[in-house]
C-alpha cells in the first residue's frame, strides 16, 4: 500500500544518511476505508492527493516542533506491506478527525520510498506563516486556520528518491 510519511528537509537528511525513516511506530497517510467513505465521489488519484494532502499538513507540525529547520512541507511516499499498516478500526488511538491516519509497525526502509514530495523555496514565507499559526488555529481561531490552510495554495513539487540528496 502507499503510504505518505511527514517530515521535513533536517528530518529527511537523517533519513538519507540511516538509508530508513524509523523507528516504529510512525504516523502515515494513506488511502483508507475512512478516507473513501469521507470522499465518495473521489477517484484513486484523488484520494491519493487527499492523503498527500494529510501528511503535508502534518508536516507543519514537524516544522514546529524544529524551528531550526527550513520552512519546507516534506512528504515521503512509500510502498509498504499491509501487515505493517494498521488502519483506523474505531480506535481512538488513531485520530477520528483524519480518515488518512495510518500507523506503521515497521521502519521504512529508503528501498521502499518511492518519491519525496516538497514546497518550492518560494513556499517558505507562507509555509512560515502557517507553521507560527498553528496554535491559534488550534485554538478555534478562524483567521488562523485560513492562513494554516494558505500553505496548502503552494504545490508540492515531485522529486525520485535519487533527487532527494540535491535537497539537503
Amino acid at each position: 500500500m502507499r503510504v505518505y510519511l511527514p517530515s521535513t528537509l533536517a528530518l529527511l537528511a537523517g533519513v538519507h544518511e540511516s538509508r530508513e525513516i524509523g523507528p516504529a511506530p510512525l504516523a502515515a497517510h494513506a488511502v483508507t476505508p475512512a478516507l473513501r467513505e469521507w470522499y465518495a465521489g473521489g477517484d484513486t488519484e484523488e484520494l491519493e492527493y487527499a492523503a498527500l494532502t494529510a501528511a503535508a499538513r502534518a508536516s507543519l507540525r514537524l516544522l514546529a516542533a524544529d524551528p531550526s529547520a527550513p520552512r519546507r512541507r516534506v512528504v515521503l511516499a512509500a510502498e509498504m506491506p499491509d501487515q505493517v499498516i494498521e488502519q483506523r478500526r474505531g480506535d481512538a488511538a488513531l485520530d477520528d478527525d483524519d480518515p488518512s491516519l495510518v500507523r506503521l509497525s515497521a521502519p521504512v526502509p529508503w528501498k521502499k520510498i518511492a518519491s519525496g514530495h516538497v514546497d518550492d523555496a518560494d513556499a517558505e514565507a507562507d509555509v512560515a506563516t502557517a507553521v507560527a499559526a498553528l496554535p491559534a488555529a488550534d485554538a478555534g481561531d478562524d483567521d488562523a486556520g485560513f492562513t494554516v490552510d494558505g500553505a496548502e495554495g503552494h504545490e508540492l513539487l515531485w522529486y525520485a528518491t535519487q533527487e532527494l540528496q540535491h535537497l539537503l
